[in-house]
């Protein structure tokens, strides 16, 4: 199979026949081999009625339909276990996304060998105030932290080698950091193309500011775990034994200054309680490594969900 289409939605019933007829187009214009995966994230709508109505009209539309709300990183994280093609798309169901765009990402991945090609929505039809500015101050907050020079993380329009979303993980926010997750995972080759922002003509945006610090948090959380996932003494082992240490110097410093200097009394002074402070924080992170050791080697899986129906998996 040539492409598989990975489409996350909440109430989007609208736009759905719209969105699948545009992509059947470019399909078979382009003699494409397909699978449209739609992951109906809980949705209260006609969603779910809307997609069973589009797979009686064409077998390659498969769907997902999740009990509740999980949020896009769950649907993605399920989408992706499913897709079977070479080259998996994904794209948001809001018809902000362009489907004329697959065949030129399709082209990256296949003839110039990248990884990862991310959209990059250059001209955007988003409230400048409330979307483009945070969203280009976490972009560069993103870039600083990884390494990686996207100029928008967060753009839903991605393309994929298969044996990528298959060695990824993607679970909380963390769908706006996917390239970063990659890159972790030691997919290095990831690029950037500038494709269209359609403004919205259907429904209205499911995200709120709580978004940006969630973001934001998640963007600390892959930098960690990324670097010291699989080895978290390295980072507390190292900062307990460097705080334990600084407050034993105290410490010894004190009682030399007790015992034979002037001999003043060690609990009279605040570095006293300083140093005990330093030694039992640093026995605390050195501990937190210890267990961190343990967790790490016995961890359960994290994306289990409740999944109330398939259609073509």
């Amino acid at each position: 199979m040539d492409i598989s289409i990975v489409i996350p939605l909440y109430n989007e019933d609208e736009s759905l026949p719209e969105l699948t007829a545009w992509i059947e187009r470019v399909m078979n214009t382009h003699q494409f081999s397909y699978e449209i995966i739609l992951i109906d994230d809980g949705s209260t709508d006609n969603s779910w009625n809307v997609i069973e109505q589009l797979r009686s009209k064409n077998s390659n539309i498969k769907a997902i339909k999740f009990q509740r709300n999980y949020g896009k990183s769950a649907a993605l994280n399920e989408g992706f276990k499913a897709a079977q093609g070479e080259v998996v798309i994904t794209m948001d169901a809001d018809m902000q996304d362009s489907p004329d765009e697959i065949p030129e990402l399709r082209k990256m991945i296949i003839e110039h060998n990248y990884d990862l090609v991310s959209g990059w929505k250059k001209k955007r039809f988003d409230n400048a105030l409330t979307k483009n500015l945070p969203s280009k101050l976490f972009n560069a907050a993103a870039r600083k932290m990884s390494g990686i020079q996207l100029n928008d993380f967060n753009c839903g329009l991605k393309a994929y080698k298969l044996k990528v979303v298959k060695c990824i993980e993607v679970y909380g926010e963390m769908h706006r950091y996917v390239p970063v997750l990659a890159k972790w995972a030691g997919f290095r080759k990831i690029g950037e193309k500038v494709v269209e922002h359609r403004a919205r003509k259907y429904g209205v945006t499911k995200f709120g500011w709580d978004r940006f610090v969630n973001g934001f948090l998640d963007l600390l959380t892959i930098f960690f775990v990324g670097k010291f996932g699989k080895r978290p003494m390295h980072f507390f082992g190292l900062w307990g034994t460097v705080s334990f240490l600084f407050g034993l110097m105290i410490f010894t410093y004190l009682s030399i200054s007790k015992f034979f200097l002037d001999k003043t009394g060690m609990t009279e002074r605040p570095l006293f309680f300083f140093a005990i402070l330093a030694m039992i924080m640093g026995t605390q992170l050195f501990l937190a490594g210890f267990i961190g050791e343990l967790i790490s080697r016995n961890s359960p899986e994290r994306n289990n969900y409740l999944i109330e129906q398939k259609i073509g998996l």
